[in-house]
């Protein structure tokens, strides 16, 4: 199937995904052990985030091992549509971890600490190797692929905090300038949130089955009756089964009588729809404009 041709070097990427899980959960132990010890509170905000990241690419890699399963008679488009769930549990993650770091940055104004800026510095900037790594891996991945793009989003989110946290522990070191730490928590949890509704909309999109955004059905209407023998195109339905393969399935009105004129006709509305469209499954029932039907499966 056209469909799975980017999963051929699966495995070695499947490895590289394990790795990236394994020291994201490390460092999540690491930098909640530090930001306890430490009294920082952007530290376990980032630990909360990296806890995220873990979740996010371990799903990222269960679904990518759905995805590859052949269609069969319980699903006969493919398990390709698993990633795009992946991608939605992710970015829910995402909202619902940065709306928690809001909340305990807001209780951190009522109730200020102090913070141990040098182990924060630490932490953090081993916290900032790990997320670099996660994401070079997550990247190689991540083009024409929502899945692994919405893991990528959170190393670099990730990668971004990691270096913001050093920078308020440097500035707690040189200033004790704790207000910092507050601050950065709420930037943190504002980045992370804008990602996820940024994202969220067009993963819904997909999984409701709306129409490719970069498709109109006008014209997919007009250029199908351009052809010749096409008298009229109605009752159009047009949707992504994941991320790389577009459906169709329409009712064209033709002006031939004979199968096999019809079938001509078949052929010319199909190369036009893979050609101008990437359309490349079709469902089309065709219909004489005296009522007389012929149908075609696809």
């Amino acid at each position: 199937m056209s469909g799975h041709i980017h999963h051929h070097h699966a495995p070695e990427s499947d490895r590289g995904l394990i790795l990236a899980v394994g020291i994201n959960f490390f460092l999540t132990f690491a930098q909640v052990i530090g930001g306890v010890i430490s009294g920082s509170l952007s530290l376990i905000a980032d630990a909360l985030h990296n806890l995220s990241d873990a979740a996010s690419l371990g799903i990222a890699l269960f679904a990518r091992k759905i995805s590859r399963k052949p269609a069969d008679e319980f699903k006969s488009f493919g398990y390709q549509r698993a990633e795009v769930i992946a991608a939605l549990i992710n970015l829910t993650l995402l909202i619902v971890v940065s709306l928690y770091l809001v909340y305990e940055a807001v209780w951190r104004i009522i109730e200020p600490q102090a913070v141990t800026g040098w182990i924060v510095v630490v932490v953090a900037g081993i916290a900032l190797i790990v997320d670099m790594i996660t994401a070079t891996i997550t990247f190689r991945m991540s083009k024409n692929n929502m899945n692994m793009k919405a893991a990528f989003l959170h190393n670099l989110s990730d990668a971004f905090a990691s270096i913001a946290v050093v920078i308020a522990g440097t500035l707690i070191i040189l200033y004790q300038w704790y207000w910092v730490d507050t601050l950065l928590t709420f930037l943190i949890a504002g980045f992370v949130l804008w990602q996820g509704i940024v994202m969220l909309p067009k993963t819904i999109h997909l999984l409701m089955e709306g129409t490719p955004k970069n498709l109109e059905l006008e014209d997919i209407r007009s250029t199908v009756e351009e052809l010749e023998g096409v008298e009229e195109m109605h009752h159009v339905h047009v949707w992504s089964l994941d991320e790389t393969r577009v459906a169709l399935e329409a009712h064209i009105v033709v002006t031939v009588d004979k199968l096999k004129e019809v079938e001509l006709i078949k052929g010319n509305v199909k190369l036009a729809l893979k050609e101008e469209f990437d359309i490349f499954h079709s469902t089309l029932e065709f219909e004489h404009h005296h009522d007389t039907n012929c149908e075609e499966k696809a």
